[in-house]
């Protein structure tokens, strides 16, 4: 008997308890197919590229950090990315917030890039904070674009690198605080945790301007970029657990944006 679907939602829920996702998300086993498993395929999105690249490959399972059903269903078509996947036998299992805030998850595994010590939770539990090596803004900018990309589905000669800005408040960083995705919103909670600069993926003009007067430098270096490394981290949890399984990170899961 091989291993099923339910099995590894089990494994997927002690990586990433669901628990700790927030009460507006929706995450767990979205789309159950059935079946025993053989392939797996870990990506951030589950779009109709990553649904062709899972037939291709044999993967009877995709797993995933953003929900492939978000906001309610009212109608299903050929055009919506949960019909392909039950088209194709595929399951997905969504794990979103509870993997953000989960340990070893998305932003641990952020703040590990930039060698953070001292962590700490923040953030209603999605957010880390702690000491880094001294570096400039500029600097740290640079070092998320360099770090990040190496994670990323990224042509290796640099031709399409991440796309980092900042807001500089004109002091080193010594103390950093991380929000994977769209965590500009958040720049006071990482004021109050006495941070020198947030990073996160997404911060609007308007969070830029405010965590610059008050103090707090700012570095935005996308949503895509700053959470697609994760899918490694899982992929590698689940080869642990599932020795007998053929576990893949998506090839062409990439950032839906192209950048001029």
């Amino acid at each position: 008997m091989g291993t099923t679907v339910h099995q590894i939602y089990e494994e997927m829920t002690r990586i990433a308890p669901p628990e700790l996702a927030e009460g507006w998300d929706n995450v767990g086993l979205l789309v159950d197919c059935g079946g025993t498993v053989n392939k797996v395929l870990v990506a951030l999105d589950i779009t109709p590229e990553v649904v062709d690249e899972a037939a291709a490959k044999g993967c009877e399972l995709i797993v995933s950090h953003h929900p492939v059903i978000f906001s309610p269903l009212k109608k299903l078509s050929p055009v919506d990315v949960p019909f392909q996947l039950v088209q194709k036998g595929i399951s997905a299992i969504c794990m979103h917030t509870n993997l953000d805030a989960a340990e070893g998850g998305v932003n641990e595994m952020l703040a590990g890039i930039f060698g953070m010590n001292e962590m700490q939770v923040f953030a209603e539990g999605c957010g880390r904070v702690g000491t880094i090596e001294p570096i400039s803004v500029a600097e740290l900018a640079k070092k998320a674009q360099t770090e990040l990309a190496k994670r990323c589905n990224l042509p290796l000669d640099g031709s399409e690198p991440v796309q980092v800005k900042y807001a500089d408040a004109g002091k080193i960083v010594r103390r950093l605080a991380v929000i994977s995705g769209a965590g500009g919103s958040m720049f006071e909670d990482a004021i109050a945790q006495g941070a020198d600069c947030l990073l996160t993926g997404e911060a609007n003009h308007h969070h830029a301007c405010d965590a610059k007067r008050l103090g707090l430098s700012l570095i935005a270096a996308g949503h895509y970029a700053t959470e697609f490394p994760v899918t490694a981290a899982v992929a590698e949890k689940l080869k642990k657990a599932f020795p007998e399984l053929e576990v893949q990170v998506s090839c062409e899961n990439r950032d839906p944006y192209t950048y001029l």
